[in-house]
Order: structure tokens, then C-alpha cells, then sequence
């Protein structure tokens, strides 16, 4: 049976320049399977404080935050947890009566990956991005041990400044570097984009490499990604970390904390 909406229907939202349709396929197929009278819908902005500033005033349960909103949020919000407070950059609200708590779900997922795909805090990292994700990536890496490697990004400020709060080394591209793994925080290779047929990082840097993270999730399989796999690399997907940090969200916005089950078929779901 299809649910009705109603004027007790909890809304939850994502903020996006680029929206997609992951979050409201999975956040959507969850309600309806565990009968929650909630509805996701994704939007995308020009006026950031109002958008926020429009959470807590329509009483809207929770929003995603994606790039590039994850630090411009930050003062827009009334207190900050632990997860996102360390890295200066969030990815989720919740309203509580009015009150807005950010998150940061993506730290929590990658966390979650490095040790499902057991990569060893020996290797040298090269991760390419400087905005609000590559800092909780970044920051997600420095936290599980590893010590060796360097921040990619063309812009030296913010290159240099997550540099230093990552404790890696600024370059401004891959000239020179070598890397066991290569992690790209950049809308390269992202669907929708100018740069959907990019690779974040060459042929040559990939066939060195041990394996490849590439978080952009839109879509699975990106050009960085099928190149790793045609070259038999370990691969992290943005799938992944996707599925990994919107369970979080779900689990945030309504209390409730979906089987592993029910995850896979979701996910499948939104990712079909």
C-alpha cells in the first residue's frame, strides 16, 4: 500500500549543487519499508542562508549537506558534533525543536572502509581535492594511522591549509609524486558535469598504484574506477561511502537503525 502524506509527515532534505537522486531513492524506500511517515526530497540552492534558515523555521527534520556547502554551513548552524567539529566541515542536520546539530556522516563512513578494505596505514597516499569532503577524508586517514602522503590541488591555499590539518604534504599536481593509493575528492569523472569523462588521476599513476578510492558516487562506476578495475587495483567505490554515511543520516533523522538487510536491498534500490 502507498503511503499517504499528511500534515504529521516528517520532511528531510539534501542540499546540492549538483542534486541526485541516491539519497531521496534510499532515505524514501527506507520510510516505506519500516512505515515511518517521512518524505526525503533533494534541492539544490543559490541562497544558502535561507535555505538553512528555511530548516528551522518549516521544522524540517534533517538535511543532507553536499558539495560545495559542507564549511559555508558551518556558522549557519547552532552547535556541532564531535565529528564534524574536528575537520571544520558537515554533511548533516538535524532540527531538534528549532535547534540545528551538524554532523559529519562521510568521516564516520570512510573510517568504516579503510578498515573493511584493510588498507595499511604504510601506504602513501595521494588524495587529490581540497574542499570540505577531502577534509573529512583526509582527516579520516590521518585518524586511522596513516602518516605518508600528499594533499593534490591545484588552489595552494586551501591545498596547503588541509595539508596542515591532515599532516600530509601539499603538491600542486602528480609530477615526481609516487603512490600506493590514489583517493579522488573532485567532481572528476562525476555524472552531470563537464568533467564526467575525466580521470582524476592518469594511466601512469594508476598502473603504480595499489589501489584507488574514488568517492564520487554519481556514477558507480566512474572512469577512475573501471580503469583501476580493468587494471586488477583494489577500488573503493563512492557507492560505498554513499550507502555507509546515508544509513547514518537515516538513523539520525528518525532513531531508527535499519537491518543489514533491508541496507543491501536499499541500496540496490537506489542505486538501480
Amino acid at each position: 500500500m502507498t503511503r499517504s502524506i499528511n500534515r504529521d509527515t516528517q520532511l528531510c532534505m539534501s542540499l546540492s549543487a549538483r542534486p541526485g537522486n541516491f539519497g531521496t531513492r534510499f532515505q524514501n524506500f527506507l520510510y516505506e519499508a519500516l512505515d515511518l511517515n517521512y518524505v526525503y526530497k533533494a534541492f539544490t540552492t543559490r541562497d544558502l542562508p535561507a535555505a538553512i534558515g528555511g530548516i528551522r523555521a518549516l521544522g524540517i527534520r534533517g538535511c543532507a549537506i553536499s558539495m560545495p556547502f559542507k564549511e559555508a554551513c558551518i556558522p549557519l548552524v547552532d552547535s556541532i558534533d564531535a565529528s564534524a567539529n574536528a575537520i571544520a566541515s558537515i554533511n548533516t542536520i538535524v532540527n531538534n525543536d528549532g535547534h540545528l546539530h551538524a554532523y559529519n556522516t562521510d568521516y564516520i563512513a570512510v573510517r568504516a572502509l579503510i578498515d573493511q578494505h584493510g588498507l595499511g596505514t604504510d601506504m602513501r597516499l595521494a588524495l587529490r581535492g581540497s574542499g570540505g569532503m577531502a577534509k573529512a577524508v583526509a582527516c579520516a586517514f590521518r585518524d586511522a594511522g596513516f602518516r605518508h602522503g600528499h594533499i593534490v590541488a591545484r588552489n595552494e591555499s586551501t591545498g596547503r591549509k588541509l595539508a596542515d590539518v591532515s599532516g600530509f604534504t601539499w603538491a600542486a599536481d602528480m609530477s615526481d609524486l609516487q603512490a600506493d593509493l590514489l583517493i579522488n575528492v573532485t567532481p572528476l569523472g562525476m555524472e552531470g558535469g563537464v568533467e564526467k569523462d575525466q580521470l582524476a588521476f592518469d594511466r601512469d599513476a594508476v598502473e603504480r598504484a595499489q589501489a584507488v578510492f574514488d568517492v564520487v558516487a554519481n556514477p558507480p562506476e566512474t572512469p577512475l574506477i573501471r580503469l583501476a578495475r580493468s587494471l586488477d587495483k583494489s577500488v573503493v567505490t563512492g557507492a560505498e561511502v554513499i550507502v555507509l554515511q546515508a544509513v547514518e543520516q537515516f538513523v539520525l533523522y528518525t532513531g531508527v537503525r535499519p537491518d543489514d538487510a533491508l541496507i543491501a536491498r536499499a541500496a540496490a534500490h537506489a542505486l538501480s
